[in-house]
């Protein structure tokens, strides 16, 4: 039995929710709505529905599960977050207009809009705060963070199709955490880049600016 079509308030949410997820996790992303719509779980959208065929899952899934091993490793993580930022924001902005497609061309470029923000938003969020994390001698909390994230795009995506009503409050929760990370992040980031252009530059954090003689 074939589902349902989704609703205008399910195709908002999806669309919002692909922009965000693809900032965090754009193969994931493609490869979760591809199985989704190929099991029958939910009727894709006409945009989205090339992802449900077996070789757009095939390449969507192969991808996937290298960017799940590499945003595991300390320090090739925030390579690959570095690399994916030509991918994941316009990635977003493509996901969402997808889900309105070109019968609706304004409302499909301000979903695209929307979208590319959100994903950029997610992105710059992901690229400052595992950097600072990858600062710890440790990997637990690396691969901790990377799981989380993971856990949330599948929820995330989830929770737009089944409840939308709650997605949207918690979208807008989720952005606010983010942009206090974000802020708290940048800050140390910025710091430690600092220092290592003073460390490179021949001068150590404590050494005093060398003044020249009149």
């Amino acid at each position: 039995m074939q589902p349902p079509a989704l609703d205008t308030l399910q195709l908002l949410a999806l669309a919002a929710a692909l922009g965000w997820a693809s900032g965090l996790r754009a193969f994931l992303v493609l490869f979760a709505v591809g199985v989704a719509g190929m099991a029958g779980w939910v009727q894709l959208p006409a945009g989205l529905q090339p992802l449900a065929t077996p070789v757009a899952i095939g390449i969507t899934g192969f991808f996937a599960l290298l960017e799940f091993i590499g945003d595991k490793i300390p320090g090739a993580d925030s390579l690959l977050d570095f690399v994916s930022t030509l991918l994941r924001i316009p990635a977003g902005a493509l996901l969402a207009a997808s889900v309105f497609g070109l019968d609706h061309t304004l409302v499909a470029a301000l979903a695209a809009a929307a979208g590319g923000s959100l994903a950029a938003l997610s992105h710059g969020t992901k690229l400052s705060t595992r950097a600072a994390i990858n600062t710890s001698s440790e990997p637990f909390s690396n691969i901790g963070a990377s799981l989380g994230e993971e856990g949330v795009v599948l929820a995330a995506l989830w929770l737009a199709l089944a409840h939308p009503l709650l997605f949207f409050p918690a979208l807008a929760l989720a952005i606010v955490v983010m942009l206090w990370l974000l802020r708290r992040s940048w800050r140390f980031v910025r710091g430690l880049l600092g220092r290592m252009v003073r460390l490179f530059g021949g001068r150590t954090p404590g050494d005093a600016p060398v003044r020249k003689e009149e």
